[in-house]
């Protein structure tokens, strides 16, 4: 599994691979194909196995400090890509085949300090709503989602109205973990 393979570093305040970034790994690896979207990149992890992969990956994240640690990841596993500073789809160009989004998805005041990497504002859904809203303007006719969620803010119910299909699930501590693949 070429998640094992990577050399990836975690700046300070950027979200350190854990096991959520493993089990989305696997279905990047799997199912990734073309012009590829790492939304929320932090480290880079997802769109640097994608760009082993073959794809072109666009890697992108609200935080700047985030950006240049994937930069920096990127370079150290010999991976190119586009690299932007984007709220959500805010300043994301063009259309993908792919898109990979584990967002922050616990409920913020769960979540500790709050921080954007890991709160995910009430209920966890503040950015997945956003997301599920946005994306469609920014596939290409060919695509799959590729959404990392918990059974904290329910993405049983997100599976069905999506017509989406887990392709990954584990349980951790307090939660399921689970990759929906849609199109």
């Amino acid at each position: 599994m070429l998640y094992d393979e990577v050399n990836i570093s975690a700046e300070t305040g950027v979200y350190e691979p854990r096991e959520d970034s493993k089990l989305l790994a696997e279905a990047v690896e799997k199912y990734a194909f073309g012009k590829v979207l790492d939304l929320g990149t932090g480290t880079g992890i997802q769109g640097i196995i994608a760009a082993l992969r073959g794809c072109t990956v666009t890697f992108s994240d609200v935080d700047a400090s985030a950006v240049a640690n994937a930069r920096r990841n990127a370079e150290q596993n010999n991976v190119k890509g586009e690299f932007v500073i984007s709220d959500m789809f805010d300043s994301i160009k063009g259309k993908f085949n792919t898109i990979i989004f584990n967002p922050p998805y616990l409920e913020s005041k769960k979540a500790g300090s709050g921080e954007i990497s890991t709160g995910g504002g009430l209920g966890g859904r503040e950015f997945i709503e956003r997301f599920i809203k946005e994306y469609p303007r920014h596939v290409l006719e060919d695509h799959v989602i590729l959404l990392l969620e918990s059974s904290v803010n329910k993405y049983e119910q997100d599976a069905e109205r999506l017509h989406a299909e887990v392709v990954a699930k584990s349980h951790y501590f307090f939660e399921d973990i689970a990759v929906l693949k849609f199109e």
